[in-house]
């Protein structure tokens, strides 16, 4: 670890990992009061700052009502609800009566959310007026909720309006102090994106905020002076850790569109208001480079980045010419926020490597381990990716909720080691590659195909948007591959395509990976963070 990265580590870790860490001091009050926390940006462009004082008066008035409704230290809070300034402020009103964040992305259909609401024994859940249906009773959701409404944007018999609650008490009232829970009391409780199966709880405590700090200053590069637009949702990991906590701990401004994504509208923030750092996920920027807007003269980005999935290396060489800087390469996990990354920040910034999602941020260690055996694997060798538990300090997963054998089994050689569940390989410079998801990787005639490795060189072609690559049974190789193909607009998949594709992947990756059919499909399946749920293919 770079010298200074080192000590700046260990001062992090000194402010958020103590037993006096308040988390509504932390991420608001110690900020101050007239600083401008968020631009909370509506569709048609209009918008309005959100200061840390506003923030502070109306979170203290909400926590003193999630105590009247019963909410007390250590108990859940959900929230159902786009990007909003109530959000900010339902979060920090949570927070301050010390009880437990349970987020809900609002592209969840009813099952979805039932199975959070029941495994987190939320208490309340806030909910936008629009998205009230999804909690109506039915087949998922129960006549007789355990749960309290609290709707955003109106209110009705059955439930509470989030606004009256907040002008009806006071910012004064002893219930609204802020709560000392401590560097390992819980903040958060997340449900991994579920790739694989069953989504599993993570519970993210208050020291968690010291590896998110670092990450902005390391890995995103975000300076007082920049125009900062994260736009992932805060539903899921990346938008929550980095779009709202990262930048609330480190008293940095940043955008929030209250409003459905659009490639024209994207365009139109990032000009209008003067983005420097942007970051969003691969998808964000693939709707980018296909939207037939034009791309507007003279942008200001010194920064972008990307994170959720593996970036092809299309998405990086349009961005260059694009957007006038490359997308970078992000490599996290819900279980433990950003970890491998091709950072920004001058002290540890080099240069990209072609396919690589860089190397592991300050205060990270991690290795490639052999399949074979818990011992790193040798250079350039397949293998697990893991991180080094003794020599990362900002590590914070502490296992999943009331799941021990899941967890036990996240860990190796006696615990050295926290095990990925992501294959891939590292250089002899210390560069880590992707390759799948262990459960992903195609082992066809013995030979190990990566997908990524694959979906990188179909995406190369004119007509292809999305692929999404996978191993189906065969009697005679054990598996071969298949190929899920997402077209442009106006383009209709043939037999003739297919063939193009398949000879593309021999040309250019190799001659044994290519798919042996390709399906022309409208859409990929994914998890709300966008990874695509490559077992849903398999079940087609």
């Amino acid at each position: 670890m770079h010298p200074d990265a080192d000590t700046r580590v260990r001062e992090l870790l000194g402010e958020y990992d103590t037993p006096e860490a308040c988390t509504a001091d932390l991420l608001c009050d110690r900020h101050p009061a007239d600083a401008v926390a968020f631009t909370v940006v509506e569709g048609d462009l209009s918008y309005v700052d959100l200061t840390y004082g506003k923030l502070r008066e109306e979170s203290t008035r909400f926590a003193a009502a999630l105590a009247d409704l019963g909410v007390d230290a250590g108990d859940h809070v959900a929230t159902l609800m786009g990007k909003s300034a109530d959000l900010v402020v339902a979060l920090l009103g949570i927070w301050r009566r010390g009880a437990v964040h349970v987020p809900l992305f609002t592209a969840f259909a009813a099952p979805a959310i039932a199975f959070r609401l029941e495994a987190s024994g939320a208490k309340v859940v806030v909910v936008d007026a629009d998205q009230t249906p999804k909690l109506a009773p039915g087949e998922d959701i129960p006549a007789e909720p355990t749960w309290r409404l609290v709707v955003a944007g109106g209110g009705t018999d059955d439930a509470d309006s989030f606004r009256a609650l907040i002008d009806t008490h006071s910012a004064g009232d002893p219930n609204g102090a802020a709560a000392v829970v401590g560097g390992d009391g819980p903040m958060v409780q997340l449900f991994t994106s579920g790739t694989t199966g069953t989504p599993k709880g993570v519970p993210v405590p208050v020291r968690a905020l010291a590896s998110f700090h670092a990450y902005q200053e390391y890995g995103l590069d975000v300076r007082p002076e920049d125009v900062f637009w994260n736009a992932a949702d805060p539903g899921w990991a990346y938008g929550l850790y980095y779009a709202l906590l990262g930048p609330m701990a480190a008293g940095t401004r940043s955008l929030l569109l209250h409003a459905g994504f659009s490639a024209p509208t994207t365009w139109q923030i990032i000009e209008k208001f003067g983005v420097t750092n942007f970051a969003a996920a691969p998808t964000v920027y693939r709707s980018l480079r296909a939207d037939p807007t034009p791309v507007p003269y003279g942008l200001s980005l010194r920064r972008a980045s990307s994170a959720g999935e593996p970036l092809t290396p299309d998405v990086v060489a349009w961005s260059k010419s694009a957007l006038g800087v490359e997308v970078r390469d992000h490599y996290g996990q819900t279980e433990h926020g950003m970890f491998i990354v091709n950072a920004w920040a001058d002290e540890v910034r080099t240069e990209v490597r072609p396919g690589s999602m860089g190397l592991p941020l300050p205060g990270w260690e991690c290795t490639v381990l052999r399949d074979d055996a818990d011992e790193p694997a040798p250079p350039r060798t397949p293998g697990r990716v893991a991180i080094d538990v003794q020599k990362s300090p900002l590590l914070w997963f502490g296992g999943y909720v009331d799941a021990p054998e899941k967890t036990a089994s996240r860990y190796a050689g006696d615990g050295r080691w926290y095990v990925t569940g992501d294959a891939g390989t590292v250089d002899d410079d210390g560069f880590y590659f992707f390759s799948a998801r262990d459960d992903d990787v195609i082992i066809m005639a013995g030979y190990r195909i990566g997908p990524f490795d694959v979906e990188s060189v179909l995406v190369m072609h004119e007509h292809v948007v999305e692929a999404a690559v996978v191993g189906m049974p065969d009697e005679l190789r054990g598996e071969v591959l298949e190929a899920f193909v997402v077209l442009r607009d106006g383009v209709e998949g043939d037999d003739a395509l297919e063939a193009e594709l398949q000879q593309l992947v021999k040309t250019k990756f190799a001659a044994h990976a290519y798919p042996r059919t390709v399906h022309f499909v409208q859409s990929l399946p994914k998890t709300p963070s966008g990874k695509v749920q490559r077992y849903i293919l398999r079940k087609r």
